[in-house]
């Protein structure tokens, strides 16, 4: 059981130095208090005008309000904060200004993000505001239908429901790319595994909550037949980025961790939706592949673009461990377990800065931190509290 701690006790129990050669080990009480200091810190780049996380971009938000509503359903000490959060975000976000506009280009073994007003040559004024959270990018809005429905999870305000339904009849939009599946984007230049993972598990959320289960469920059904027809997740199940439209076969691009990731947690939705044992033991298989592949001989997680990952890539380890988590409670499995531990802890004993800072490499040295850096090794540190 979680320990809730009032903000003195707190303070007092977070240690004032750590490091791997004098603690050999963290107690799970000192685990809750690392979260939350984690969060905290997280919280000093939350800017109230806007709705978002200053440092990060648009859809990197959505993972760390996400990440803000995970910790929230184990420790409600801080109820208030977060529902302000929530509530401002709700409003607030929908308006940002062009300042916020990220164009990002998507290859099999790239993504380059830019923000408006250094957009490449060619490239039109983004529209202003992102109006009931939609824009160019199905995964963007992906990443914020499922920031809602966790914030619905948590608090039961329909509001938040509704807004992931509205999300989804967007997405829905980009159904029908040359091979088949989503489009990664509006502008249909190509068809990658992120978004079509998001649309699965939106769908399959949306089926276990919302009325008219049965729509749900066969978008995400007809999604995973296709995903798994177009070999994306290879013959070591790993999952590669995208699809060649020459082809209509698997491109053989990054093996990038969220995409070992999400599909997890849509898998364990889909199952919960219409129970089928093959979901579970094909997300068990891709989730071992990814800890065998993408982790050091110490068992810590890496991404392919480490140490320079750019805009996008510091969020993606975060979202394979909170998937992870998922995976773990719904198929409880002694390495899964371990290798969240393990990857937690080294967060905070190696890559840790001052004021509690998280960085992007796991296994350490720290060496700076931004929004998108701090909720992904936060999703870490949550998912080894449950």
């Amino acid at each position: 059981m979680l320990v809730f701690y009032s903000l003195g006790l707190f303070f007092a129990l977070v240690p004032t130095s750590t490091n791997a050669a004098t603690q050999l080990s963290i107690t799970f009480n000192e685990k809750a208090s690392h979260a939350r200091a984690g969060i905290l810190t997280l919280q000093k780049w939350y800017n109230h005008a806007t709705g978002l996380w200053d440092s990060t971009n648009w859809w990197n938000s959505g993972n760390a309000l996400t990440v803000l509503a995970d910790f929230a359903a184990l420790d409600h000490s801080i109820d208030q904060v977060v529902q302000h959060v929530f509530e401002n975000t709700f409003v607030q976000a929908q308006k940002s200004s062009l300042r916020n506009a990220t164009l990002r280009i998507m290859t099999a073994n790239t993504i380059e993000s830019y923000v408006w007003p250094s957009y490449p040559p060619g490239n039109a004024t983004p529209a202003v505001g992102s109006p009931s959270f939609l824009n160019d990018f199905y995964d963007d809005e992906g990443w914020w239908a499922l920031a809602w429905l966790k914030v619905y999870d948590l608090t039961k305000d329909p509001r938040y429901l509704q807004a992931a339904i509205a999300i989804f009849e967007d997405m829905k939009t980009g159904w029908g790319a040359t091979c088949g599946g989503m489009w990664w984007n509006k502008q249909h230049t190509y068809t990658g595994a992120i978004e079509n993972e998001l649309f699965l598990t939106v769908a399959a959320q949306l089926a276990n909550r919302a009325v008219n289960k049965q729509d749900y469920l066969q978008w995400a059904l007809k999604e995973w037949e296709w995903f798994q027809g177009t070999g994306m997740i290879n013959a070591e199940y790993n999952i590669n980025n995208g699809v060649d439209f020459d082809t209509c076969e698997n491109d053989g691009g990054t093996v990038w961790t969220y995409n070992q990731g999400v599909i997890l947690g849509g898998l364990v939705e889909l199952n919960e939706a219409a129970p089928d044992e093959s979901y579970l033991a094909m997300a068990e298989k891709i989730a071992i592949a990814a800890i065998e592949n993408l982790s050091d001989s110490n068992g810590i997680l890496h991404e392919p673009c480490e140490p320079d990952c750019g805009a996008d890539g510091p969020q993606f380890k975060g979202i394979f461990m909170r998937n992870l988590q998922i995976l773990q409670l719904a198929v409880p499995n002694d390495r899964f377990e371990s290798f969240i531990n393990n990857n937690a802890d080294s967060i905070w004993l190696n890559d840790r800065g001052n004021g509690d800072q998280l960085g992007l490499i796991w296994s350490g040295p720290f060496v700076k931190a931004d929004a998108s850096t701090q909720s992904s090794a936060c999703d870490a540190l949550v998912a080894a509290l449950t």
